[in-house]
């Protein structure tokens, strides 16, 4: 399965973007510590706030979920596109980030046992 399942956001408040969130569109959050809050919007797709200066995205981050996270870095770097952050475990699987000829940085990830 290859799908979009989230974009990540910098925030000064992942409590206060959740919370946003929640009271606009009856969203759930989950803190995974204080600094990074994830909210489910349904349908496998979910936000995530990421507080902490030094690991969040500059800007939005679209997350795409692949079957075999080592074959889309090959395919990635095959297809003229560059690793920005290496493959990293985190809560629920492993991700790497990259960035396409035209200068968006994307992610891509697998769940935990893929």
């Amino acid at each position: 399965m290859i799908s979009f399942t989230m974009v990540e956001f910098p925030t000064a408040s992942a409590r206060g973007s959740a919370e946003f969130f929640g009271a606009v569109f009856g969203w759930a959050a989950t803190p995974y510590g204080p600094e990074y809050t994830d909210v489910d919007c349904g349908g496998g797709v979910s936000l995530g706030f990421q507080q902490d200066r030094a690991e969040a995205p500059a800007g939005p981050l679209a997350v795409i979920q692949v079957n075999d996270l080592e074959a889309t870095r090959n395919a990635v770097l095959e297809a003229g596109g560059t690793i920005t952050v290496e493959a990293f475990d985190f809560p629920g699987g492993r991700r790497f980030h990259f960035r396409e000829p035209g200068g968006n940085e994307l992610a891509a990830w697998t769940p935990t046992g893929h």
